[in-house]
């Protein structure tokens, strides 16, 4: 196995950070290699706000939920869907541009999602940690008050970097077996249940035996309840109307 499919199978999550600083010319060339992602149809509908005020920092910490590393890390970027960038582009050509379109919607999450994981490789290949931080969505409109996105935009997740002062585990993926499936889709429960007593295996020795939870049960706080259901207002607000 090669060095990056290694490298991309030790991916963890990161929540420690030493005090040491990113260069910034490390940091430019780490979003020039997410830019090096795939993108549909070149349209590059993303933008990446680099969060230097700490004070920005603290209250994004907090509107996440209370995720204190957001603020000690040694970078934090917001990555964000941006379909005022090409349609205004598209405009000045003298385009009559149509707005708000789901799959404008789609192209911009997808794009920023890939650009922000190449992000993610690379800054691991150079040694350090990362975190996403989806938690910016619980108050994405005082998030987005806050960095002054205008509308069609929206930030789709944070991005905390630094270099790591922990080691955690890798946690266990499904088994492949569960994902890969030829020609058409089959039942995968046998490979679930598997993987929660894999899961459950982790969590106790990670834990010390105070967890005792599968990947299932985990889950359960994710649907039994409506999830960020402000979410579509605030997207349709942004111009996001997915006609």
């Amino acid at each position: 196995m090669n060095h990056v499919i290694e490298l991309m199978k030790s991916h963890r999550s990161v929540r420690k950070f030493s005090d040491r600083q990113i260069p910034r010319e490390l940091l430019l060339e780490l979003i020039r290699a997410g830019q090096g992602a795939a993108t549909s149809s070149h349209v590059q509908a993303y933008s990446v706000i680099h969060v230097t005020d700490p004070a920005n920092r603290e209250t994004i910490a907090e509107l996440a939920g209370g995720q204190g590393y957001i603020a000690s890390c040694a970078d934090f970027l917001v990555f964000c869907a941006d379909m005022k960038r090409p349609t205004e582009a598209s405009e000045r050509t003298g385009a009559n541009v149509v707005r708000g379109m789901t799959e404008q919607l789609l192209v911009a999450s997808v794009d920023t999602a890939l650009m922000a994981q190449n992000v993610a490789t690379a800054a691991e290949s150079e040694g350090l940690g990362i975190c996403y931080i989806g938690g910016i969505r619980n108050n994405p409109q005082a998030i987005s008050d806050l960095l002054r996105l205008p509308k069609h935009v929206y930030p789709v997740f944070g991005m905390c970097l630094g270099y790591p002062a922990h080691d955690p585990d890798v946690k266990p993926r499904l088994p492949v077996e569960a994902i890969l499936k030829e020609d058409y889709y089959a039942d995968d429960r046998e490979h679930v249940e598997a993987y929660d007593a894999t899961m459950q295996a982790y969590y106790q020795t990670r834990k010390g035996g105070l967890k005792d939870s599968t990947w299932s049960q985990n889950l359960a706080p994710l649907f039994d309840t409506k999830l960020r259901p402000h979410m579509r207002e605030f997207l349709v607000k942004r111009g996001f109307e997915m006609k």
